[in-house]
C-alpha cells in the first residue's frame, strides 16, 4: 500500500521521494515481489506531479531507458529547474473597485479604516500659501499674470 500511495507531495523533495521508493521496492523483495528496475522508473516517473509533464514527454522521447540513479539525477536536475523558473513568475492581482474599497464597509467599527479621510483639509493656495482658496481663485495669481502678460486670449490660427 506505501508503494502505491506514495507522491511527491509528501516528501521533502524529488531524491528524498525515489529513494523512498528505491527502498520500498527493496523490501518488497524480500518478501518475495520483485519488480523490474524499468518498471520502478516508469511508476515513479508516472507518480511525478503535473508540473513534471515535460520531462516525462522528454524521457518518452528518448529511446535510451534510465537506470534509477540516472532517474534521479535528472529528475533533482528538473527540479532545480523548476524551482529556478517558479522564481522568476510574478504574481499579478487586480484591486477592483468595489463599495467596501470606496470607504463603505458592512462591518462598521470593527476595525475597518475606511479609504477616504475623514478629516478634510482646507484648501490652500499654491501662489500665495493662505488657506480658503486655490491658486486659480487667488487674486494675487491673478495679478501676476496680468503682469506677465498672460491675461489676453491667445489669438489662433486659421488651422
Amino acid at each position: 500500500m506505501q508503494f502505491s500511495s506514495l507522491r511527491l507531495t509528501e516528501t521533502k523533495g524529488v531524491r528524498d521521494y525515489i529513494m523512498r521508493m528505491r527502498d520500498i521496492a527493496a523490501q518488497l523483495k524480500t518478501l518475495e515481489v520483485t519488480m523490474s528496475d524499468t518498471f520502478l522508473v516508469h511508476f515513479i516517473l508516472c507518480t511525478l506531479p503535473p508540473k513534471y509533464a515535460p520531462f516525462k514527454i522528454s524521457y518518452n522521447t528518448h529511446k535510451d531507458k534510465w537506470s534509477i540513479n540516472e532517474l534521479m539525477a535528472m529528475c533533482v536536475q528538473e527540479e532545480g529547474r523548476l524551482l529556478m523558473e517558479e522564481g522568476e513568475k510574478v504574481n499579478l492581482t487586480v484591486a477592483s473597485f468595489s463599495k467596501r474599497q470606496k470607504g463603505h464597509t458592512k462591518d462598521k467599527g470593527k476595525g475597518k479604516i475606511s479609504a477616504e479621510p475623514a478629516i478634510k483639509k482646507e484648501s490652500t493656495c499654491f501662489f500665495c500659501k493662505k488657506k480658503g482658496h486655490m491658486k486659480i481663485d487667488c487674486i494675487k495669481f491673478k495679478a501676476w499674470l496680468k503682469k506677465k502678460g498672460y491675461d489676453k486670449p491667445k489669438e489662433t490660427s486659421g488651422h
